[in-house]
């Protein structure tokens, strides 16, 4: 017999004895049990380990500190996480640009690409935790964000956490950050993303605890629900926030016109719903809607909350035994909350879970640096410029840079904010840039804002300003606001700001008297404004030799800065708020009506309209095509041609607006319904194509239900909206305009 023949011999022999052993014991303990069993479902995964669980542990699961339930072997678990711009308050981490700065780089495909990122860095740090059996606040893998309230009015401090106005734009950056942030595996969530605040909440900060939202059907349907639409029923996002304030009388959180008859009957939400912090006291002591915590929280729990930010619901069982509730919807509840868990695999052995493989090298790496640098170049808007930028390095002797946000890296990051292992100050990316080749002199200039520090520091701040500025070719003015002056609900009052809200638009008083001392020396200034929301500069337009709007940019924000003045990156950010000549324009701010509000609304002149930016080069539109009929439940093919007609590659966001010209209900004046942003070259053209559904096209009734009506419409088509005014005249001749009509009956 062969050895060949021996080999196969002795194989098979093996196998036999194989065959012959007794089978290995089954997993006994709680390893054994269904809700470990990933190959069941799992939602009956999820009702299968609460069916297990007394009502005490089940309570126990319903607040933001989950208890461990050792019987079981489930660990304890904090849902409480934060990741608006980059994982925040957990250590190092990248810090991309702040959520305001995001939306005014008008780019879904890079706004995918930061969340995924923020995702893969959510997953590191969470692998430490674990690893330093570790389950605190800030440590898990549920986060809330993003913040996609309407920056109705920007008087609102926390508006820089949105990505501005427009529901359009808005509900593509949702869309585009929750499923970067959860991952594309088909069973298991990266991360869970969390739509914030459900759903008409944007001020005042002083009240929102106890202030009631009153709005009319149309302006809920049309401008404060749609993002929130889209994030849930095309984003999947895993859960969403209730907000503190009250919504036509009834708390957000306690809403059954938004919890039930919206949320989980019209859009068939699956996931859970946490409150903001406290809201459930909120019911109680600011709403007083409800005679105690138990109460509130049955309140709460019937209307659709799931889980509860602080520990009012620890006051459920007393609620069931009261009779408010049944026993049946705190496990509706942990249901949901389990749910979650098991789809972040948590419950899962870590080999089976892709995203378990990430490992702490994951987090703060050198590509993500780089991408937070794109992204605070791609962020950048410029306003105004007469062709001193960009500036020749080789030509400058001596550069000033001036101002109370030239050298503070904490403007830089905004809120909700992590820790970056290194940041750049415009003035060290400045410095930087023209290293070897000109002088930069520094100086402070004026504190940021009356009130702030004691006034007898003017004189010699502004004497440095004018010695740094003696020599100098160019003055780069670095002015704006602060997270110390804007932000969620902050112990402040002083001129021009109360309790993180703004009383003006305009520059704080100190900045605005050095800009004036600044041009007076007859210099070129070149203002770079450093803000979370809208600043009238008014005097600066028409004064300063340019103005580059940077928002709080993230880690990265002087390279960026730097890469623009001095022409190595061309400006392609977009204004996502219309920027107002004054407070004086607005409507009250306690008022949440959309009559005059927002460029939709808006019918006076502006400083900066919505969708406005500059570039270093220049573009054409051609071939605009529109079909010139279309059925009323029927899609609509555009698409243009945008040639870089300039000498220098740039970037140009495409904005398509529509104009309902025949409802017979009250219309915006244009919504934006569509928007590409693309790179050309020199020369270069790109076709862009877009889609417009019936569903954008439908006006609203006084109800706020869809209404598709025949008849004629308008599409503009360019880089900026139609019949733009003021500072906005320079792009709007690239506008192209062309009008359809749709033809059918009246559909709802």
């Amino acid at each position: 017999m062969s050895p060949s023949h021996l080999r196969i011999l002795a194989v098979a022999a093996l196998v036999a004895l194989a065959s012959c052993r007794p089978a290995q014991p089954a997993p006994t303990g709680p390893a054994s049990l269904p809700f470990r069993n990933s190959r069941l479902a799992v939602d009956v995964r999820a009702r299968d380990l609460v069916h297990r669980l007394t009502l005490n542990e089940k309570v126990s699961q319903l607040v933001n500190s989950a208890a461990a339930i050792p019987r079981l072997e489930i660990p304890a678990y904090n849902w409480w996480n934060e990741a608006l711009h980059g994982v925040a308050r957990n250590g190092l981490a990248t810090v991309f640009p702040q959520a305001i700065g995001l939306a005014a780089t008008w780019d879904t495909v890079l706004q995918h690409q930061i969340a995924h990122t923020i995702g893969i860095e959510a997953r590191a740090k969470y692998a430490i935790a674990q690893a330093a059996g570790q389950h605190r606040t800030y440590q898990g893998l549920t986060f809330w964000s993003p913040n996609i309230n309407i920056f109705r009015d920007p008087r609102w401090g926390r508006g820089m956490e949105t990505y501005g106005e427009d529901p359009w734009l808005t509900a593509r950056m949702a869309v585009a950050f929750v499923h970067g942030l959860q991952g594309d595996d088909p069973h298991y969530l990266m991360a869970v993303a969390t739509p914030k605040h459900f759903a008409v909440h944007s001020g005042p900060e002083p009240e929102r605890h106890g202030f009631d939202a009153v709005i009319s059907a149309r302006d809920l349907n049309e401008t404060y629900l749609p993002a929130f639409k889209a994030a849930i029923t095309e984003g999947h996002a895993g859960s969403t926030m209730c907000a503190y304030n009250r919504i036509d009388g009834s708390p957000a959180c306690a809403s059954d016109l938004l919890l039930q008859q919206t949320l989980r009957g019209a859009w068939h939400f699956q996931g859970y719903v946490v409150t903001d912090c406290d809201a459930i006291y909120d019911i109680v002591h600011s709403h007083k809607t409800s005679p105690n915590t138990a109460a509130a929280s049955a309140a709460a729990l019937l209307a659709g909350t799931d889980l509860n930010c602080g520990d009012s619901f620890t006051h459920l069982g007393e609620a069931v035994a009261q009779g408010l509730i049944p026993e049946r919807l705190i496990d509706t509840a942990a249901v949901r909350l389990f749910s979650a868990r098991i789809r972040l695999g948590l419950f899962d052995p870590p080999a089976m879970v892709p995203y378990a493989r990430i490992g702490a090298d994951s987090n703060n790496t050198p590509g993500h640096a780089a991408l937070a640098l794109r992204a605070a170049e791609s962020s950048l808007v410029l306003l105004k410029n007469n062709g001193t930028l960009p500036l020749d390095r080789n030509r400058m002797h001596t550069i000033a840079v001036i101002g109370p946000n030239a050298d503070d890296h904490e403007i830089l990051l905004g809120n909700y904010n992590g820790t970056p292992s290194s940041s750049v100050t415009p003035l060290e990316g400045i410095t930087a840039a023209v290293a070897g080749r000109a002088q930069v002199r520094y100086a402070r200039g004026s504190r940021l804002a009356n009130g702030l520090a004691d006034s007898s520091v003017d004189s010699v701040l502004t004497s440095d300003a004018l010695a740094a500025a003696r020599d100098a070719d160019v003055i780069v003015l670095c002015l704006g606001l602060s997270p110390r002056l804007e932000g969620e609900e902050l112990n402040l009052t002083i001129p021009g700001f109360r309790g993180g809200d703004r009383t003006s638009l305009d520059l704080p008083a100190p900045q605005e008297q050095l800009l004036k001392t600044m041009v007076a020396t007859g210099k070129p200034v070149v203002v770079v404004l450093l803000s979370g929301s809208a600043v009238a500069l008014n005097w600066a337009n028409d004064s300063a030799a340019a103005i580059l709007a940077a928002w709080y940019p993230g880690q990265a924000g002087g390279t960026a800065i730097a890469a623009a003045l001095f022409g190595d990156a061309n400006p392609g950010g977009r204004l996502p708020v219309t920027v107002y000549h004054s407070v004086d324009d607005l409507p009250a701010f306690t008022d949440y009506s959309m009559a005059n509000r927002t460029y939709r609304h808006f019918t006076g002149d502006v400083l900066y309209p919505f969708g406005y930016g500059l570039s270093y080069t220049t573009f054409r539109y051609d071939a605009f095509k529109v079909p010139a009929t279309v059925k009323v439940n029927q899609p609509l093919p555009v698409s243009v041609t945008v040639v870089n007609t300039g000498q220098r590659v740039g970037d140009e966001v495409v904005e398509l607006y529509l104009t309902d010209q025949s409802a017979n209900v009250p219309v915006p004046i244009r919504s934006l319904v569509g928007f590409t942003r693309v790179t050309l070259a020199p020369g270069e053209q790109r076709v862009v194509h877009f889609t417009v559904t019936s569903a954008e096209r439908a006006a609203l009734t006084d109800a706020g239900t869809p209404l598709l009506h025949p008849g004629g419409y308008l599409l503009s088509v360019g880089g900026g909206q139609p019949g733009q005014r003021g500072a906005a005249a320079a792009v709007s001749a690239a506008t192209r305009q062309a009008t359809f009509t749709v033809v059918g009956g009246l559909q709802r």
